[in-house]
């Protein structure tokens, strides 16, 4: 039969071990309950503006004289004067003298040719003189009737023939003579020079060549794409050319004055062709623009009314992402006009004051909810703590 002791050992193990639970429960604290986490997502945005602009086309080229001129002798002879302006870099008015050639051969030339055309009058005079005569002379004669050659009709042909071909003759004299004396066509500046004082030159000898310096001309390669931003397919178009002098950035004006017509067959270009008017200064003091010079050039262009321009980047699949006035996503398809580097200009599509998102959205969902950066409040160090911790119980 069991003894006392037995029962109540037990029973106080029992009553000892729920004592001890119940005040290590008590003692335990209850879980903190986690605030409620925002986690709607910031973006920044563009407010639309829409305005006009007017296009531009970039382009590049060389500038180079619209005439250019290779003198040559006409005649041959010993080069017996040149002007101090006629040397490399040069500047010379039209007409002005730039050398000359010893004209004693042609002065003689002409002389002869003087005497010929005097000693051809007066043998024509004596001819008119003898036919007269005869004439008279077969007029006394009744029944007889004169022929050409007794009126002498074919003598004074001849000399009629012969006082043109003695004029004509004075003429090349008079023109030998005057192309002894080099003179220069227009306006110009002086590229190169091949001769020398004393030099012996022949017909057909180079001289020397002339740079017009009344017009300028760049030859500006366009893509047959840009051609279309161009009103009147660029005739008449303002251009700004820029280009480096003595180090400094400068800039001139110029106007398209035709189109080459074709596209070259190696860079499949089209090109315009501007003009510069006075390009070195001469008549009114401005900056020069050097022929050889490399220059930029961007081309006025056609307008465009109510286009806004945003980054490239922001446009996928023609479509570019909008905060709506309820504060959420939503794609709007665009019309794109032109690329222009990083930046495209944009027509139908977008209104003014819309909001463009410029920020970039992990997982965008059309018609998720969206806060801007100033809207929603900055959590504080607790709130963040708890934000990170709720991200982590998520993953």
């Amino acid at each position: 039969m069991a003894t006392v002791k037995q029962f109540v050992l037990p029973i106080a193990v029992l009553v000892l071990g729920g004592g001890t639970f119940a005040v290590l429960a008590s003692m335990k604290k209850p879980p903190e309950e986690k605030p409620v986490v925002d986690n709607t997502p910031v973006v920044a945005v563009e407010i639309i503006d829409k305005q006009p602009m007017t296009f531009t086309v970039n382009s590049y080229g060389v500038v180079n004289a619209k005439y250019e001129t290779e003198l040559v002798s006409q005649v041959t002879g010993e080069i017996v004067y040149l002007s101090d302006a006629f040397v490399r870099g040069g500047f010379v008015k039209k007409g002005q003298v730039l050398a000359k050639i010893d004209p004693s051969d042609y002065e003689a030339a002409l002389i002869d040719a003087k005497a010929t055309v005097a000693s051809a009058k007066a043998t024509l005079v004596q001819e008119k003189a003898y036919g007269k005569v005869a004439a008279e002379e077969w007029k006394r004669i009744e029944n007889g009737t004169p022929t050409e050659l007794s009126l002498r009709k074919p003598q004074l042909a001849q000399e009629v023939a012969r006082l043109n071909s003695s004029e004509a003759g004075l003429k090349r004299a008079t023109r030998n003579l005057e192309r002894t004396v080099i003179k220069a066509p227009y306006d110009a500046l002086i590229e190169s020079r091949h001769i020398g004082l004393g030099s012996y030159v022949s017909s057909g000898t180079q001289l020397g060549k002339l740079l017009s310096t009344e017009k300028a001309e760049i030859r500006l390669p366009l893509p047959d794409k840009e051609i279309r931003y161009l009103d009147n397919k660029g005739l008449g178009a303002q251009v700004m050319l820029k280009g480096n002098f003595a180090g400094e950035s400068k800039a001139w004006r110029g106007k398209i004055v035709r189109s080459e017509g074709v596209i070259d067959n190696r860079s499949r270009m089209t090109y315009l062709v501007a003009e510069v008017l006075d390009p070195y200064g001469l008549k009114d003091d401005k900056q020069p623009l050097r022929y050889g010079s490399y220059i930029t050039a961007q081309i006025h262009g056609s307008q465009a009314q109510d286009v806004t321009t945003i980054a490239r980047h922001l446009v996928v699949n023609d479509k570019v992402a909008i905060m709506t006035p309820e504060n959420t996503l939503a794609f709007k398809p665009v019309d794109i006009l032109r690329q222009q580097g990083t930046q495209v200009v944009i027509g139908d599509g977008l209104n003014d004051g819309m909001r463009l998102i410029t920020s970039a959205l992990d997982y965008p969902i059309e018609g998720m909810k969206l806060a801007l950066a100033g809207d929603k409040p900055t959590p504080t160090q607790d709130e963040a703590v708890a934000e990170q911790l709720a991200m982590e119980d998520k993953e």
